[in-house]
């Protein structure tokens, strides 16, 4: 039954207006104020038909999602998707190869639960909120920024609602 989930998902633009997209893109840039990293945060409603079909889950959309945006794309490599599938009430953390050896998987982790008890509170901004600022303190620790060095904003801060 989980195509029914999909067919009836929470509509991501009503989650998210355009004002709460806005707000999210200033705390990424914040974020991004404090460290050498990229953040980006894609939401989507639910998985096109093709891909529920062909068995693809929340990891393998936002695989995809972290190509499309071309997250991987930045000078350090440390580049950090933030995707949420509302359908499938799943948050997944994509990070670039910069970040493996620097970042466990429990890490990634906490940063998920953090935003699980967000949504569950039916708090989705929040959520988010909760979780670019969570990135951004493990991006901080590890790539901070240099005092008087230039920093590129390599991807766009404002949210992509798929």
């Amino acid at each position: 039954m989980r195509w029914l989930k999909h067919l009836f998902a929470p509509s991501a633009a009503r989650l998210f207006p355009a004002a709460a997209l806005q707000r999210i893109a200033a705390a990424v840039a914040a974020g991004e104020a404090r460290h050498r990293g990229e953040v980006c945060f894609a939401v989507e409603s639910a998985l096109p038909a093709r891909a529920l079909l062909a068995g693809h889950d929340a990891r393998n959309r936002a695989h995809a999602a972290f190509a499309q945006l071309r997250v991987w794309d930045t000078a350090a490599n440390n580049g950090v998707l933030l995707y949420l599938l509302l359908a499938d009430h799943r948050i997944e953390i994509v990070a670039d190869r910069g970040l493996d050896a620097l970042i466990g998987a429990g890490q990634w982790s906490e940063v998920c639960r953090l935003m699980e008890q967000r949504l569950r509170a039916g708090e989705a901004e929040a959520a988010v909120l909760q979780g670019v600022a969570a990135v951004s303190d493990l991006l901080a620790e590890h790539f901070p920024r240099l005092p008087g060095a230039a920093d590129a904003n390599e991807l766009p801060d404002l949210p992509h609602v798929f």
